[in-house]
Order: structure tokens, then C-alpha cells, then sequence
């Protein structure tokens, strides 16, 4: 394999789209599909340096120039897995396999930490962090939406930051075909920055599963808070039952030699408080005034939160298992889904209101909630005809840079900046 070595192709002015030379690296194009991947991040054909396939030295961006938008999935339709079904069936085969030359059980399973029962010990801090990281992101947006309008549609999911509402007919709410799917536009909340996710809250969390019957009498905690809980956060107001010995697991049978313990026995000590469960604040009537400067900080602040939060999350996402219904935004953080049935979506009477249980990803457990993106608050509203040329992202960032927060690199892409918005004849002329 040739020697890779870093070339003076292009200057730092040249490589100013692909976001600047601090993220760039050099590796050598072995195959034209790689070409093509590298032409298709903005890189332009007259720029990348002659030469064969198998000596060709470029430079790749870390970033690419510009990304779609991300997708709306289809309400009518089952979400896809985030693992394809053939590398599943592939990953199953491989495992009867190695039972098979170890010559154990068919039944039981050998168990690795968390499936035993027993925490993971260097995820412990990982959950503290993502925990108060949520707290510190829930305190200073509560701040910023004092001084930053969010309004919120009246009849669909979509939010927009900014005292003027865009004039993008997306609207898929109910009339929407009378109103020509234009937004009705309310005041917005916390909760429509922060989506609210909720889930059970397990007393043990390989115990007996949720089942219809019982769907009051289990309490509804935030999801992150609960996956916060299963992977070493003690909290008084839910209490949690921690194990000493590994269990046994044949088939879906659990062997626990500790026993049953009485849920019972311990009662929780109150409900969780607005520093980690803000559904449902309103904001202040009067305000204490805030300075541009403290304005800045805490939009830094919960800008550098909401990127520790999703982080942490995503690293207990690969040892805890979380599952997210495939037809509606139902999250259950556990090993195994519960049996309420409360799904109303696709194909609910089929199902008897079951849910589709799956693999949960990290916007399903934390939604980005993807806005907008404006340039300029006091400009005109942005238009329905220009909306391709409009970037977006998550709400949470999109208020922190209208609060004056540095934008972070790897939202620069879908946000758009490098593309000149057009006037609405000029657009016209646009292939």
C-alpha cells in the first residue's frame, strides 16, 4: 500500500468551503467509487489533482459541504430498522454457531453486563454527566426563551424560532387542505424545544413486564432520565433495585438467585422536580432583565449541554437496551417491551393496539426537532418558493445561535450557510 503523506494540493483559502485545513486529512483514492464519494462532499472535479487511481493523493474534508434534510418518514408506513434485518439474521447465525462449538445450552446464554442484572462500572459517571447536563440545558433555555420569541403551529408539530412565523406550507395538521397547509402560528414552550419523551419507570428492570392492566399504576418519567437510572443514578424520588449477583437467562426466563423483591416496600419519596422534568413550565411573567453578555453564555452553555447530553446518551444507547415502537414515538427503556396496549397509529386494530417494538435510536430517544434555520431575525419572513435553498437544525441549536452562540461545525452543513438565498425571480431561473 502506498505511504500516505500529507500534500500541498490546495490552500487553506481554496479549502475554506470544506469548513478550513484544521479538518482536513489526506488518504489515498484506491477505487472510483471512492472517487465519486469524494466529488459528491462538494469537492470540485477540476481540483482534485491528476494522476492514477492507486497513487492519488487528496485532501477529504471531515465535514461534508452540504446534506440533505433530514427525511419525513411516512405516517402510514413502519419506520425502518436501524439495523438491517439481514445483519440481524446474520448476527443470530453466528451466535448459534459459537454455541454450538463451545457446547452450551440452546436454552441458556451466557450474560455480559447490563443483561445480567449488574451495572456497567464505566458508565456510572456517563450517566451523572448526561443528568446534569439535562438539568443545565433545562436552566438555561428556560433563560433564553425569555428573550428569544419560539413560536409553535397550532395544529402540527412544527416550531419556529422568531417573532414572525415562516411562510413554508408544510402543515400536515388537521384542515390543513382549507388552509393551503399554512401554519397558524402560537406561542411556543420548553416542551417544543424539548420534546417530551416519556416511559415506565422500572423497579427492576428484568422483571415482570408492563402489562395493560397495569399502565396507571406504574409512573411515566422522562426516558432519559430513566436510562439515567438503569445505568447507576440513585434517585430518592424513584427508587431502583440494584443487584449483588448475576442472574441466568434460558430462553426469556429469568433466574434470578436473590429472588422476587417486593416493589411495594419502597415507595418513592415525592416526584421528580422542574430541574429535570420541565413538561409544562410556563415562563416567567416578568422576567429579570439579562444582560447581551449573560444572554451569550448561557446560549454557549446549553449549546455545550445538549452536545454532552446526546453524547452520554449515545453511549449508554450501545450497552443499555432501549426499544421504540416502529409506528408511533412510544419509547420503553428496558430489555423487553411492555404490553400496554395504547398505540394509535398505522394498522392499530391489527395489532390489537400493540406496539411494534425495535431498536430505539438516539433521535428517537432525544428528538432534534428540526427547525429552520433564519439569518436574520428582524428580516422578511422565509418564503414557500425559496424553501430549497433554506438549511435547518435541531431547536435547541438553532436558539442558542440566535442567542449569539457560536455555531458548531458539523451543523454548518445542513444549516446552509455557504448557499446565497435568491430573490423569488431570480429563483425562477434556478435549474
Amino acid at each position: 500500500m502506498a505511504s500516505v503523506a500529507r500534500v500541498p494540493i490546495w490552500s487553506n483559502k481554496d479549502c475554506s468551503f470544506l469548513g478550513g485545513s484544521n479538518f482536513l486529512k489526506c488518504h489515498v483514492v484506491k477505487s472510483k467509487g471512492e472517487m465519486i464519494s469524494l466529488l459528491s462532499l462538494g469537492v470540485p472535479y477540476h481540483l482534485l489533482p491528476s494522476g492514477s487511481l492507486q497513487s492519488l493523493r487528496i485532501i477529504a474534508a471531515k465535514y461534508h459541504q452540504n446534506v440533505d434534510l433530514p427525511p419525513v418518514l411516512p405516517k402510514r408506513k413502519k419506520k425502518p430498522f436501524p439495523t438491517p434485518i439481514k445483519e440481524i439474521r446474520r448476527t443470530a447465525r453466528e451466535n448459534e454457531k459459537k454455541r454450538k462449538l463451545e457446547g452450551t445450552s440452546h436454552e441458556e446464554r451466557v450474560l455480559e453486563p447490563p443483561e445480567n442484572g449488574l451495572l456497567v462500572p464505566e458508565l456510572i459517571p456517563v450517566a451523572h454527566e448526561v443528568l446534569e447536563a439535562r438539568k443545565i440545558l433545562i436552566k438555561n433555555i428556560l433563560k433564553l426563551l425569555d428573550v428569544i420569541p419560539v413560536i409553535a403551529c397550532r395544529y402540527c408539530s412544527e416550531v419556529h424560532v422568531g417573532s414572525v412565523g415562516n411562510e413554508i406550507r408544510t402543515c400536515h395538521g388537521p384542515d390543513n387542505g382549507a388552509r393551503n397547509s399554512s401554519h397558524v402560528w402560537m406561542k411556543g414552550y420548553i416542551d417544543d424545544i424539548l420534546v417530551p419523551i416519556e416511559s415506565f419507570h422500572l423497579f427492576d428492570r428484568l422483571g415482570k413486564r408492563i402489562n395493560h392492566e397495569r399502565r396507571f399504576e406504574v409512573d411515566r418519567i422522562p426516558a432519559v432520565v430513566e436510562l439515567c437510572i438503569q445505568a447507576g443514578v440513585d434517585l430518592p424520588e424513584y427508587p431502583t433495585r440494584r443487584r449483588v449477583k448475576p442472574v441466568r437467562m434460558i430462553g426469556k426466563r429469568v433466574l434470578d438467585p436473590d429472588g422476587i423483591m417486593d416493589e411495594t416496600k419502597h415507595t418513592k419519596q415525592g416526584g421528580l422536580n422542574e430541574e429535570l422534568d420541565p413538561c409544562g413550565i410556563r415562563p416567567q411573567t416578568n422576567p429579570p432583565p439579562l444582560s447581551s453578555q449573560e444572554i451569550q453564555e448561557a446560549a454557549e452553555c446549553a449549546l455545550q449541554a445538549w452536545d454532552t447530553m446526546r453524547g452520554g446518551a449515545w453511549k449508554l444507547l450501545k450497552k443499555y437496551p432501549v426499544k421504540a415502537c416502529g409506528y408511533c414515538s412510544e419509547v420503553h427503556v428496558g430489555p423487553w417491551g411492555h404490553r400496554v396496549k395504547l398505540c394509535g397509529a398505522f394498522k392499530h386494530q391489527w395489532r390489537d393496539g400493540k406496539h411494534g417494538w425495535q431498536e430505539a435510536t438516539l433521535d428517537e430517544l432525544i428528538p432534534p426537532n428540526y427547525v429552520w434555520h433564519v439569518r436574520d431575525l428582524a428580516g422578511p419572513p422565509l418564503s414557500n418558493h425559496l424553501k430549497r435553498f433554506y438549511g435547518k437544525a435541531p431547536a435547541v441549536v438553532e436558539l442558542c445561535v440566535q442567542a449569539g452562540a457560536t455555531i458548531p461545525e458539523r451543523y454548518k452543513a445542513m444549516m446552509r450557510l455557504d448557499i446565497v438565498i435568491p430573490d423569488s425571480q431570480e429563483a425562477e431561473m434556478v435549474a
